[in-house]
C-alpha cells in the first residue's frame, strides 16, 4: 500500500513533533484539510497501527507508533538510489523486534487479512475438486518452480526447463557445474520432506530448522550447524550476530514468536523474515527460510508459494530493507503476490 496525501501531511507532521493532539495537528498540517477529516484519517492510521495514543479525553495526544518503522511502504527505487555508505541503517541486530515490537504487531491489515483468506478459500474450492493423482501432479509442478526459483535467486544458473530435465529425468545440464545440480536436487528433497511429514511443523523448533538446512546443503560445500563465525553479506552494512550463542537465543526467540501466532500467514511471513536476518548458518540461510515458510503454510493446509514470479534482484533487495530499516512492507508484498499467483497457477 502507499499513503494519501492526507496520510503523508500528517505524518510528516508527527515525524517533526513528538505528540500532538487533534487540533494542533489540523492547525500545523500545510493542506486545506477539514478537522472532521483530520481527525478521521488520525482514526485510520490508528487502525493501520502507524500512529499510537496518549492519553484520554481532552488530554489524548496522538505520535508515531513504534510499529511505524516496520510497516510504512518503502519505495524500493528511491531507497537504492543512496549508495551503501549513504543509508542510514540498522547496523546490529536488532533484539528489539524479537522481543518487544512483532509480539505486539500485527503484519496484516484487516484488508489484507481479508484477501488473503479469500484466496485461500478459491484454493480450498480447487482442491476439493481434484483426485488424489491430479493435486500430487500439481503439487509436483509447484515443487519443481520453487526449487528453480529458490535456487536462481542463489546465483544457480539452470533455466527453468533445465530443472524440470534434472528433477524428473535426473538428466544435468550441459555447461552447469555439479553444485548446482545438487543444489536443486537438495531442494527438492527439502520440498518432498516437508510435505510428508508436515504435521511435524506444528511447532517450530532450533532443531527442526537444523534438520531442513542440513537437507538443503547435503553434499555441498557448506557447513553444517549453527554459525560460529562472523558472516558479511555483499550490498549491505548490516552484520549479523556472529556469537553462537547469541545467534541461538535469537532463533530460540524466533520459534516461540513464531508458534504464539495462529494466524498461519504471519507465522510464514515472520519466518521468511527472521531466518534470513539472523543468518543461523554460513550459508543457506534464505533457502531454509523459504522452504521452512512453505512448511509452515503446507501444515495449515494453505497453499506454498513457488517464487516463480518474483524478480530475484527485486527480492534481494526487500530483505535488505528488512536489514538495513528493519521494515517488512517490500517482503510483506512479495508474499502477498506470490501467495495470489500461487493460487491462481496451480491446482
Amino acid at each position: 500500500m502507499s499513503f494519501n496525501l492526507n496520510q503523508q501531511q500528517i505524518l510528516k507532521t508527527l515525524e517533526q513533533n513528538k505528540k500532538l493532539s487533534s487540533k494542533e495537528i489540523f492547525e500545523a498540517v500545510e493542506s486545506e484539510m477539514s478537522y472532521a477529516t483530520v481527525k478521521r484519517v488520525l482514526k485510520e492510521l490508528v487502525e493501520q497501527e502507524y500512529v499510537s495514543i496518549s492519553g484520554k479525553g481532552k488530554a489524548t495526544r496522538y505520535l508515531l507508533s513504534p510499529h511505524f518503522g516496520i510497516l510504512y511502504p518503502v519505495d524500493m527505487n528511491t531507497y537504492f538510489q543512496k549508495e551503501i555508505d549513504e543509508r542510514g541503517i540498522y547496523e546490529r541486530f536488532n533484539f528489539n523486534l524479537l522481543e518487544k515490537l512483532f509480539p505486539s504487531l500485527g503484519l496484516f491489515t484487516d484488508k489484507e487479512i481479508k484477501k488473503l483468506f479469500g484466496l485461500q478459500e478459491t484454493f480450498k474450492g480447487k482442491v476439493a475438486n481434484l483426485d488424489s493423482v491430479e493435486y500430487n501432479t500439481e503439487l509436483e509442478r509447484l515443487a519443481i518452480d520453487l526449487s528453480w526459483k529458490s535456487s536462481q535467486i542463489e546465483g544457480n544458473t539452470y533455466s527453468l526447463l533445465e530443472t524440470e530435465q534434472l528433477l524428473k529425468e535426473k538428466k544435468t545440464a550441459a555447461g552447469k557445474t555439479k553444485d548446482e545440480a545438487i543444489m536443486l536436487l537438495n531442494h527438492k528433497e527439502a520440498i518432498d520432506y516437508i510435505v510428508d511429514a508436515k504435521n511435524y511443523f506444528e511447532q517450530l523448533t532450533v532443531a527442526k530448522i537444523e534438520v531442513l538446512h542440513s537437507i538443503l546443503v547435503k553434499e555441498l560445500p557448506i557447513k553444517r550447524n549453527l554459525r560460529k563465525r562472523k558472516v558479511g553479506i555483499t550490498g549491505t552494512n548490516y552484520s549479523p550476530l556472529d556469537n553462537e550463542f547469541q545467534i541461538r537465543e535469537a532463533l530460540e526467540l524466533s520459534c516461540k514468536l513464531i508458534n504464539q501466532r495462529k494466524n498461519a500467514f504471519e507465522k510464514a511471513l515472520l519466518c521468511l523474515l527472521l531466518v534470513s536476518y539472523i543468518q543461523p548458518f554460513n550459508d543457506g540461510n534464505k533457502r531454509t527460510a523459504r522452504i521452512l515458510s512453505n512448511a509452515l503454510l503446507l501444515h495449515n493446509e494453505i497453499c506454498p508459494l513457488s517464487f516463480r514470479t518474483v524478480d530475484s534482484i527485486e527480492y534481494k533487495k526487500a530483505m535488505l530493507i528488512f536489514y538495513e530499516q528493519n521494515n517488512i512492507s517490500p517482503m510483506k508484498q512479495i508474499f502477498m503476490d506470490q501467495f495470489e499467483f500461487a493460487v491462481e497457477t496451480y491446482f
